[in-house]
């Protein structure tokens, strides 16, 4: 049967009370939508900053609540109770009030992630749509969870574009913050011969683990494992890659002497640009260099080398 689907947008600064006040009107469900700090919120979440375009033009200074009222409730009735609160709070608020399955309401946020192309070989695709014409690129397949996107956000992007260049037949690799896993399959996907991926989280271990098999990857050439940052990993590595952001990656430089080959490349990405001369610092004291940094919209993505006297 359908239900009803109410939504309130409100200025952004009046969200948190407009989502106490839709709460009082139809606990059923509801879901807010707050785009202020996608970035850093997304980034905190899955350690993956791969959002989708349309998220990410979205109007910073509004927010939407949706209110879904299963059949048996009277949606007049409620838009009134609603109407009647934000007027005696001074919410300005506009109200839309239509019909949706059930079915429509636990998986409508999927619309938002689609197949796409990163740079010249790889197609990232959630699980439940068709990649189509891969035109010859390597198809990574993800199912994200409503936290991940497959869109176009610069720091996974870069990293993803490094490790194209970077990746050879047979190399090791180390993916520390690994998130979902995307990482960690892009790199097997170009030809790495074995990926140990890390994460404090628990739940994205197993959610790298999971997007492992969909692409056909198990141990012994990918393995995860929980752990903060280094402290879990043992051996050395051709390519590090840490997606995370600019104070962990400070700290992780300490130990990526001890983790690359003498030939290896650490990949750190996640930084915004105005962190840049800490994380150079922080490379400089632990004996590494960048090789190149690559920038696009205040993000960079750092390939560090071993210098010359360290190696």
């Amino acid at each position: 049967m359908d239900w009803t689907h109410i939504t309130l947008t409100v200025d952004a600064q009046d969200l948190d009370a407009a989502c106490d006040i839709a709460l009082m009107a139809g606990a059923n469900g509801i879901y807010a939508e707050d785009y202020r700090h996608l970035e850093e919120e997304t980034f905190e979440i899955t350690h993956c900053s791969l959002i989708d375009e349309a998220l990410l033009a979205k109007d910073r200074s509004k927010g939407i609540v949706h209110l879904y009222l299963p059949p048996d409730e009277n949606p007049a009735q409620t838009a009134a109770f609603l109407a009647a609160r934000f007027d005696e709070c001074g919410i300005g608020c506009e109200t839309a009030v239509g019909t949706c399955c059930d079915a429509d309401w636990e998986n409508n946020w999927k619309a938002y992630f689609k197949p796409l192309a990163v740079g010249e070989k790889l197609l990232v695709c959630p699980v439940w749509e068709e990649p189509g014409d891969a035109q010859g690129r390597k198809v990574l397949l993800i199912e994200p969870g409503n936290a991940f996107g497959t869109g176009t956000h610069e720091t996974t992007a870069q990293c993803l574009k490094s490790l194209e260049r970077l990746v050879f037949p047979g190399a090791k690799v180390l993916d520390i913050g690994c998130g979902s896993g995307i990482l960690s399959l892009a790199s097997l996907l170009l030809g790495a011969g074995s990926v140990l991926a890390v994460d404090l989280s628990a739940d994205a271990v197993e959610t790298a683990k999971h997007n492992a098999a969909l692409n056909g990857f198990s141990p012994p050439a990918f393995s995860a494992v929980k752990g903060n940052l280094a402290e879990s990993v043992e051996g050395t590595f051709d390519i590090v890659a840490a997606n995370i952001a600019a104070d962990p990656v400070i700290a992780l430089c300490a130990d990526i002497g001890g983790l690359l080959k003498a030939s290896g490349t650490f990949i750190a990405a996640g930084i915004i640009s105005h962190r840049k001369a800490d994380v150079l610092h922080a490379l400089n004291e632990n004996g590494l260099e960048a090789a190149q940094i690559n920038e696009q919209s205040d993000w960079l993505c750092f390939e560090c080398r071993l210098k010359p006297e360290v190696k």
